[in-house]
């Protein structure tokens, strides 16, 4: 801390709303620089550093990766290739396939898969909900593109409607925002028209459009 010495301190945080206001007064940390969710690019160039010590099949294109991961940051992205080569190398392959990217995408953003078998009956109203959120979200022009659809119970679901923006988006208008609560709620609606009743498989959808709203 000599006078004759430059010392530059660089800090981060996920909090700034809690920082104490005596960090931020002048001469202490002057420049502040807001990184947010990485773009289409980022995402390309955080898959390029991930994957670089992985062996890759031909399939692989990190672009397709990219563009399906809209959202997710360098964290979630990391997690991604971690997942897809495990999965590989339980499924003794040489090298990591499209294929095990798709499977640890699917367990980072729709949780792990659950082995419980559906009755029939649960099956059916299943895909009765999810069909609900699969036609808003094709009808709406607002809404977010389908991505997959399933029956399968991950985490905490008994199935899901996977949804990914077609593009990076800094802003949201109100009637984009009002067919996102549609998509939200045509799940509960879907149950409602075949069953004349609704389950508590609706509760996340409640919750996510609560927040929403």
């Amino acid at each position: 801390f000599d006078v004759k010495t430059n010392v530059i301190l660089i800090a981060a945080t996920n909090r700034p709303d809690i920082l104490d206001p005596a960090l931020l007064r002048p001469g202490r940390f002057d420049r502040h620089i807001t990184v947010g969710r990485p773009t289409q690019k980022g995402r390309v160039e955080i898959f390029k550093v991930h994957t670089r010590d992985v062996p890759l099949s031909d399939d692989v294109d990190l672009e397709i990766l990219a563009a399906g991961t809209t959202g997710l940051t360098g964290a979630a992205i990391r997690n991604i290739v971690n997942e897809a080569a495990l999965w590989a190398a339980r499924n003794n392959k040489t090298v990591v396939e499209m294929s095990d990217f798709e499977h640890a995408r699917d367990k980072i953003l729709m949780g792990p898969k659950r082995e419980e078998v559906l009755t029939g009956k649960e099956k059916e109203k299943t895909a009765y909900h999810e069909a609900g959120h699969t036609i808003l979200a094709w009808q709406l022009p607002g809404a977010h593109r389908v991505h997959k659809v399933t029956i399968v119970p991950r985490g905490r679901s008994l199935g899901s409607t996977q949804t990914l923006p077609s593009e990076d988006r800094l802003s949201i208008s109100e009637p984009e925002l009002r067919d996102h609560l549609a998509v939200l709620l045509a799940g509960r609606a879907a149950e409602k028209l075949i069953y004349s009743e609704t389950t508590v498989g609706a509760e996340n959808d409640l919750e996510r459009a609560t927040g929403m709203a």
